[in-house]
């Protein structure tokens, strides 16, 4: 979800839909609904009202009843916000298999701008801007701390390593949650974060915090779309920190996409380069014979069976990139690798 300031309101008229092609709505044949996720309804103890979780479950989750999964839980999680194309990158991992299944949990915010926002020392300012009173986010974590996370790990097999993705107002609470409450999550996906809040406050004070992490591996994964004023100035603050302050146990990569990204356009593909980064899984190459290439079939070397028979570990599995491991590149068929995908990172600590 997007954190814009509105100063004017303009209202366009469009024409009505033609009596015609009414019609032809009403006369299509009934259709199969496309399911992208099943809503639950939870009464909120501490939001004090019913709250809403969609959550998508990998394909074969029920055929395989042993297997158990990681858990990425989105904020602003909705079915009408951004559960619906966050679960289709999840989806498309059934297509491209460069990342590994995992059990997606869209947390809906009903008033966002209040409840997944830091608290500030005078409100005024971000009353008339925002139309909200911040400082939620202390309440929205115990919320997920107390009543999503065992709701969710009640009734799915869960494997203990959760994440957490959102962007814009949604990768501050991320940001924030990292340093306020870092054992609610293992891994971060922060996405653009609207380090603006609070005249830059989680950047400038980005050292307290990190030197406070515990002694438990942590991942980030920060980006930035092209942004400016005190939303750019804030994230570099932060990579400064990371960069200087940072605790080994805080694997953390930042991946900046202001070249080629708006805070409007960033956030699917982000997910998609944070997810194979994070949850990236070996691939079989092959080598492929057709009439494209025009070479003949080949028999096979003992050193190609033999890597074609042995399962892919991660003691045998090559890091590379796809330029590599180009078809034309004779040196990797049948081997187990693992692409970097995506734009590279500029700064971090964090390796696959």
């Amino acid at each position: 979800m997007r954190l814009f300031v509105l100063f004017g309101i303009c209202i366009l008229t469009l024409p009505p839909v033609p009596a015609s092609a009414q019609d032809k709505l009403l006369d299509l044949p009934e259709g199969k609904p496309l399911v992208v996720g099943q809503t639950y309804t939870l009464q909120s103890a501490v939001m004090g009202a019913e709250r809403k979780i969609t959550i998508r479950l990998p394909t074969g989750y029920a055929k395989e009843p042993e297997r158990k999964y990681d858990v990425i839980y989105v904020i602003d999680g909705g079915p009408e916000q951004d559960f619906p194309h966050i679960a289709g990158i999840a989806q498309s991992r059934d297509m491209n298999w460069t990342f590994k299944p995992f059990i997606l949990v869209g947390i809906e915010t009903v008033q966002r701008r209040a409840e997944i926002s830091p608290a500030v020392v005078d409100p005024t300012l971000y009353k008339i801007g925002l139309g909200a009173t911040p400082g939620g986010s202390a309440k929205f974590r115990k919320f997920i701390a107390k009543e999503v996370k065992p709701w969710v790990e009640a009734r799915l097999r869960t494997s203990g390593h959760d994440g957490v993705i959102g962007e814009s107002l949604a990768g501050l609470f991320i940001v924030e949650t990292l340093f306020e409450m870092p054992d609610l999550f293992d891994d971060y996906i922060a996405i653009s974060p609207s380090m603006w809040w609070e005249k830059l406050k989680y950047g400038r004070e980005a050292k307290g915090y990190l030197d406070k992490l515990p002694a438990t591996e942590k991942r980030l994964y920060l980006t930035i779309a092209n942004e400016g004023y005190d939303h750019r100035k804030g994230i570099l603050l932060l990579v400064d920190a990371l960069k200087n302050d940072a605790p080994d146990s805080l694997k953390w990569t930042f991946v900046p996409q202001n070249k080629t990204e708006t805070h409007g356009s960033i956030y699917h593909g982000a997910a998609l380069d944070a997810f194979r980064a994070f949850y990236g899984m070996a691939e079989r190459t092959t080598k492929s014979y057709t009439p494209m290439s025009g070479d003949p079939i080949p028999k096979r070397t003992a050193k190609q069976q033999a890597r074609l028979d042995a399962p892919c570990t991660p003691e045998n599995t090559r890091h590379t990139n796809p330029e590599e491991t180009s078809p034309y590149n004779d040196d990797f068929p049948y081997e187990c690798i693992q692409h970097d995908y995506g734009p590279r990172a500029e700064a971090g600590n964090f390796t696959p």
